[in-house]
């Protein structure tokens, strides 16, 4: 049986080394933009599987690690995913959304049409598990999986930005579909759906400010 606790030594960097890192990984992603007009063009299966495997090193509640990131790479199925999210989305749009929502959403260009569901070469589909089931199919618990599958997301997201590659976080409304095209089970739902792939030559993003740090952060 592993023992329960490992050394852990990290390096510490000297102060000039930690600002250049630390300046350096802001401006890698700062570059960061969801992209919403992707290019079909393959990139290698094994660098999304590294960033995959950078979200699972995300920390969660309990160490339970309440994720399941399914991977469609299949153009038939990005199809079914592609027809349901547009008819759940253009009801929204059209039914649902309310009026301060929709104006919002204006400035970003955002409509229920969502060709990046069928161009970009890969689908990445995150689910939360609500609870876990033992071999037995007895359930378990997870704690915090909201927080645990959000910050895994981010992992990922920062993996796939580093990798030079392109993503869009998308939560179709409602988002069921995605469970039963894809047959998950009955502990998962779907939490975010995220193509990835090669920008589209002529890709256009909205010109959008981020808040300085004097709006975002409280010290005290």
């Amino acid at each position: 049986m592993d023992p329960p606790f490992v050394p852990y030594a990290p390096e510490r960097l000297p102060e000039g080394e930690m600002r250049y890192r630390a300046q350096a990984f802001l401006e890698l992603v700062q570059g960061r933009r969801s992209v919403r007009m992707f290019s079909p063009d393959p990139f290698p299966r094994e660098v999304l599987e590294l960033c995959l495997e950078t979200a699972g090193t995300a920390p969660s509640g309990a160490h339970k690690q309440p994720w399941t990131f399914v991977v469609v790479a299949d153009p038939e199925v990005k199809r079914q995913i592609r027809d349901a999210a547009e008819k759940a989305e253009k009801r929204f749009y059209e039914e649902l959304a309310p009026d301060e929502w929709l104006r919002d959403l204006a400035p970003l260009g955002t409509d229920w049409v969502k060709t990046h569901l069928t161009d970009a070469p890969y689908l990445v589909v995150v689910f939360a598990q609500d609870y876990g089931l033992d071999s037995g199919g007895t359930r378990t618990r997870h704690y915090y999986v909201n927080e645990s599958v959000g910050i895994a997301v981010g992992f990922f997201l920062a993996a796939v930005r580093d990798a030079g590659l392109c993503a869009l976080t998308h939560t179709p409304a409602p988002m069921g579909f995605l469970k039963q095209v894809l047959r998950r089970p009955e502990n998962e739902r779907a939490y975010v759906l995220i193509p990835v792939g090669y920008a589209a030559e002529g890709t256009r993003v909205p010109n959008l400010r981020r808040k300085p740090l004097a709006e975002s952060v409280a010290w005290v």
